[in-house]
Formats: C-alpha cells, structure tokens, sequence
C-alpha cells in the first residue's frame, strides 16, 4: 500500500480554483446527488431540508443538488476565498443565490451549534486534512438526530503503478496541472481501514463506510441519538 502523502490542505490560488472548477466532474457530481437522494430519500414535496456541504469548493454538487431537488437549503462552505469566489459566481450564474449561500469557514473547528442541519454532506474534503478524525466529529456534531451524513471521498491507490493508472483513466485529457492536481489528491487519500477506524470512534459502524467506486469511498450514516457524541 502507498503510504500516505499529504497535499496542501487548502488550495488558494486563482490558478487551482480554475483548473479546478474546468475539469468535468459533471459525472461524478451526478452520481454523489443522485446516491445522497436514494440513501436520504426525501419526499418530493419535503419542507425545506437545511443542509451543510462542507468543502463546497466551486459550488457544483451544491447546484446539482438543488437542480435535482427543490426542498434543499443549502450552506456551502470552504477555507479557499478563490474557490469560494468562482463558486459564488457558479451560483448565480445559476440562479440559486435564495437557496445557496457560500461561507468560508475551517471544517475542523465550525461555528455551527450541535444539531444545526439535516443533512451533512462532503465531496474530496477528506483528502486535504492532515488529521482528518477532527472534520469527522465536526460534522457528526453539527446533524440533527436522525439526520444524514454522507462523506465520499478518493480512496488511496495500493501502488504507484495504480495510481498513474488512475491519473490516465480518469484525468488523461486534462492538462499537464490537472493531472498533477488529481495524482497528489490519490496520494493523500485515505484506506478503507483508516476511515472506518475514525467513524467505529465516533460510534458509527464500520460497515457505514464502503467503497463506492474503482477509486472512492463512501460513508452514509444517520445519527441516531444526541447523546451519541
């Protein structure tokens, strides 16, 4: 198993919101809304369901989320002011400025109160903290009792040979950055091992982590009990 390599946890340059934002993640984006629909499952005509996308870099699963249901609120938030610029301007190119806000904020340490949302939910946060245990808690803290969680995130390579793999598969006809980019996120990613021991800490269980793809993971929970944490 590649050991793991961190990468910054915050990517703060125009450049890297921008090579970012271009690189089509529409599949990908789809297929997170469409798995949090189905393990969430909310009513069409469901009230206002007030949501928290932690790591909301450009604003994407945000929009297709709330493209894809009309019961969704949702606060986006970031520790990168240029991702969260281009993000805000994705919004309102959008037209969804009434239904997300964006907000820079640390996911290790939210202001939120306990219980603040009904559904949590993360895409490609986990890769970039270095101590990651700590956006785990924060996020279990701020749902509501028998609220969603829903955390995917890339899965680490066993070699390096798999993970060049990857980059070609999935990132071949980027440019020479967003190859990069992807490559250092497979490296700092974590195992399945490693993130099922961080929810069996918190009191979830291990089998609510899966692996969801060739190159992802997935943790879908609900919390149970306020007194859990």
């Amino acid at each position: 198993m590649l050991q793991r390599i961190l990468e910054p946890e915050v990517m703060d340059s125009a450049n890297e919101a921008h090579d970012y934002d271009a690189m089509d993640h529409s599949h990908v984006n789809q297929v997170f809304v469409a798995d949090l629909l189905s393990f969430g499952a909310p009513r069409a005509n469901a009230p206002r369901l007030s949501t928290l996308d932690v790591g909301a870099g450009t604003a994407q699963i945000p929009i297709t989320l709330c493209r894809a249901h009309p019961g969704f609120r949702i606060l986006a938030i970031d520790m990168a002011e240029h991702m969260l610029r281009v993000g805000r301007a994705n919004v309102e190119r959008a037209g969804l400025g009434e239904r997300i806000t964006m907000e820079r904020c640390d996911a290790k340490r939210m202001t939120f109160a306990d219980e603040s949302f009904d559904v949590v939910m993360s895409n490609s946060i986990v890769h970039h903290i270095p101590a990651p245990a700590a956006v785990f808690a924060e996020m279990a803290r701020v749902v509501r009792t028998d609220g969603v969680l829903f955390v995917r995130d890339l899965l680490r390579p066993v070699s390096a040979a798999e993970l060049h793999g990857f980059v070609q598969k999935y990132a071949g006809d980027a440019n020479a950055h967003q190859q990069k980019m992807f490559g250092d996120s497979l490296h700092a990613a974590l195992t399945l091992d490693e993130v099922r021991a961080i929810v069996v800490g918190l009191g979830f269980k291990a089998a609510s982590v899966e692996q969801t793809s060739d190159r992802h993971w997935t943790w879908a929970a609900r919390r149970i009990r306020s007194s859990d944490f």
